[in-house]
């Protein structure tokens, strides 16, 4: 069967009607071209189209699809890589680099702990090697109770609160006796102000020079005599300062020696 055309195209005579014929039918709508109706008919794309953020509440959304390479999902230019979406393909810390990780700290932290141990010792043996050679000079000076038995007896030089007019006093105490006892009995050696046994708001403490703790009223010398953390030595320092009752340890120990 012959195309519409193809029999317009044989009533030409004249080359010049052919030429005239080409040149009116040459574009595609005119000639009735079966393409023109193929891609008229095809969906266009939709140029207003835009790609939501599948990161969890995101509301964010780009004209372009920004596709994460491992998990195929679409987010925004803030959720785009992928510690910032969360990844579920992510990959994790191996267990044999986290087992390494851990045993790195645990010996940073060893080492440390070590280290702060032997520095202790060495300030704890120092204030033993200073207390021995005090003790013979306290002994020669302090003020007690003198019917004390020499073996029961524990030397101190004793630092008074700040303020008062004498710095410091060497007296000796029992082993035996409570720290409240050797506070009030330090307290009418060096005649302070003692109201220990009233409810006021301040109290006479005894303190630790190294670490600044009020020793509880309840304990006894001998207690801290053998404590293994921070003890007292016989012929060593300590100090009498008023405290309020909520305060447990006095700051600034260095600053009653200076």
């Amino acid at each position: 069967m012959r195309s519409p055309l193809s029999l317009h195209f044989s009533k030409l005579n004249k080359p010049s009607d052919l030429r005239h014929s080409f040149l009116q039918h040459r574009s595609r709508a005119a000639h009735g071209c079966s393409e023109v109706n193929i891609r008229n008919n095809s969906v266009k794309p939709d140029q207003h189209r835009s790609y939501t953020c599948s990161y969890k509440d995101c509301k964010g959304k780009e004209l372009l699809p920004v596709l994460c390479p491992y998990c195929e999902k679409h987010f925004c230019l803030r959720h785009r890589h992928q510690s910032d979406h969360e990844c579920e393909k992510l990959d994790t810390p191996k267990p044999r680099m986290a087992a390494t990780q851990q045993l790195v700290k645990h010996i940073v932290d060893a080492k440390k702990n070590e280290e702060a141990k032997s520095k202790k010792r060495k300030g704890a043996k120092n204030s033993e090697t200073a207390a021995k050679v005090a003790l013979m000079k306290l002994k020669m000076h302090a003020c007690g109770d003198k019917s004390l038995p020499q073996t029961e007896r524990i030397y101190f030089q004793v630092f008074l609160p700040k303020g008062n007019k004498e710095k410091s006093k060497p007296m000796f105490f029992c082993s035996k006796w409570s720290i409240g006892k050797v506070v009030d009995f330090a307290a009418s050696l060096a005649s302070l102000k003692n109201d220990n046994n009233k409810s006021t708001s301040q109290k006479l403490r005894l303190c630790h020079t190294a670490s600044g703790e009020a020793l509880p009223f309840e304990h006894t010398l001998e207690m801290w005599l053998s404590d293994k953390d921070y003890p007292l030595y016989n012929g060593g320092n300590i100090i009498l300062e008023y405290l309020d009752n909520d305060v447990l340890f006095i700051e600034d120990t260095e600053s009653y020696f200076s």
